[in-house]
C-alpha cells in the first residue's frame, strides 16, 4: 500500500514513528506493508517511489524545519494539491492544523484526494464539520473510503463504537466530555484552585494544550465534534451553525470552587437531544463525565439498551495516530492489502449452532 501524509505536525510525526516501530507487527499480524512515498508539510515535499525512511523524514522536520529538506528526496514549496496530482498513492493521511470555521485546508485536500480516486483518512474536524456529508457523498461516486476515527476522541473508538457496536439499536441522545485541553483545565481549577490562564499556561507547557487554545475554550472543537457525531452517528444534517456554543472563556474560579463545595465539578458538556449544544455544566461527582486530567467521556442513551458509557484518553499524538491506522487497517483490509488478524480466533458460525 502506497501511503501519502499530507501534514508532519505532532500527530503526522507520531504517525510516521509508530507505522516505523509497528512495521513488523502490521505486516506479520495483518499482511500490511505500508510504503510511505510522500510526506507534505507547510515548507515542501519529500517524495520517493522506493519509499521514504519515516526516521529520518522525523528528523528532518525536527531538526531542519521540513522534509523538504531531505537530501535527494526534498522537494522545497511543492503543494499538497501537486503532489496529489504527481503522485501515485493509493491512501492519503490528510492530518493538516485546518480552520475549524472554513474546513481548510484540510476541505479541500480532502476533495482532491477523493477526486482522483485515492482513499483518505483525515483528522480534519473543521472539513468533517463544513461538508460531511458532502464529502461522503462524493466518496461513494468514486468508489473510494472515507475514514474519520480520529476526529473524535482521539484514540477512543467512539465512533467506531457508535456506528459498529450499536449496530441495530438507535441512539437517541448523547452527552459528553469531547474536548480533553478543557477538561484537564477545569479540573486543574479545581484541584490546584488557581484562575482560568494559569491552568492555560499549566496545560500548554504539559502539551496538553497548544499555543493557540482559542477553539477549545470558547467550545469551537467540542461543537465541530458535536456536528460529526450528528451527521455520521444519529443521521442528522446539521453544521456548525445549529450548535448553540458557549465556551469557558468566562468561567471565574470562584464558580468552579463554589460547584465543589456543593459536592459537583464543573465539565464543558457538549449534548445531543432536540437541539446540539455545548456549554460548561455542573455535574455530579458520581457522573460518568466527571472524568478526571484530559480524559474524555461519551454517555450513549440507545432506546432499547440504555445508557453506554466510553472513557478514555481523547488527545494527543499518538493516541489519535493510533486512531489513524486503525481507519488505515480496516480500509486495507476491504480492498485486500490486509488480511484479519492471524492471533484471533475464527469460529464458524454453524459450529455455535449446530447440535449433535
Amino acid at each position: 500500500m502506497n501511503m501519502i501524509i499530507i501534514g508532519f505536525g505532532n500527530v503526522g510525526q507520531s504517525l510516521a514513528e509508530m507505522l516505523e516501530l509497528r512495521a513488523p507487527e502490521l505486516r506479520e499480524r495483518y499482511g500490511l506493508k505500508v510504503n510511505v512515498v510522500a510526506i507534505v508539510d507547510r515548507g515542501g515535499a519529500a517524495l520517493s517511489e522506493a519509499g521514504i525512511s519515516l526516521s529520518e523524514a522525523v528528523k528532518a522536520k525536527r531538526f531542519r524545519g521540513s522534509v523538504s529538506t531531505m537530501r535527494g528526496l526534498g522537494r522545497p514549496q511543492l503543494s499538497a494539491l501537486e503532489v496529489l496530482e504527481e503522485v501515485d498513492g493509493d491512501i492519503v493521511i490528510e492530518v493538516t492544523s485546518t480552520s475549524l470555521e472554513t474546513g481548510e485546508p484540510g476541505l479541500t485536500h480532502i476533495k482532491k484526494a477523493i477526486s482522483s480516486k485515492k482513499h483518505v483518512v483525515t483528522t480534519s474536524k473543521g472539513a468533517l464539520a463544513q461538508m460531511l456529508p458532502d464529502l461522503i457523498e462524493l466518496a461513494n461516486k468514486n468508489d473510494v473510503s472515507l475514514m474519520f476515527s480520529g476526529a473524535v476522541g482521539g484514540a477512543m473508538p467512539i465512533l467506531d463504537f457508535a456506528k459498529m457496536c450499536l449496530r441495530g439499536e438507535k441512539v437517541e441522545s448523547l452527552r459528553g466530555v469531547l474536548n480533553g485541553t478543557t477538561n484537564y483545565i477545569l479540573w486543574r481549577m479545581a484541584e490546584r484552585r488557581i484562575g482560568l490562564s494559569q491552568a492555560v499556561r499549566e496545560a500548554q507547557e504539559l502539551g496538553y494544550a497548544e499555543e493557540n487554545v482559542s477553539y477549545d475554550l470558547n467550545g469551537l472543537d467540542t461543537a465541530c465534534k458535536l456536528v460529526i457525531l450528528a451527521n455520521w452517528v444519529i443521521n442528522r444534517r446539521v453544521s456548525l451553525k445549529d450548535v448553540e456554543t458557549r465556551g469557558i472563556e468566562e468561567l471565574s474560579l470562584e464558580e468552579v470552587l463554589k460547584a465543589k463545595e456543593e459536592g459537583f465539578a464543573v465539565r464543558l458538556i457538549g449534548s445531543i437531544k432536540e437541539n446540539l449544544r455545548v456549554r460548561p455544566e455542573r455535574v455530579s461527582l458520581r457522573d460518568p463525565l466527571c472524568v478526571d486530567s484530559s480524559l474524555n467521556a461519551v454517555v450513549f442513551t440507545c432506546r432499547y439498551s440504555g445508557q453506554h458509557v466510553l472513557i478514555g484518553r481523547g488527545a494527543g499524538g499518538k493516541e489519535t495516530a493510533s486512531a489513524v491506522i486503525r481507519d488505515v487497517l480496516t480500509i486495507a483490509q476491504g480492498f485486500g492489502w490486509a488480511s484479519s488478524p492471524k492471533d484471533v480466533l475464527n469460529v464458524n458460525p454453524k459450529s455455535v449452532w449446530a447440535t449433535p
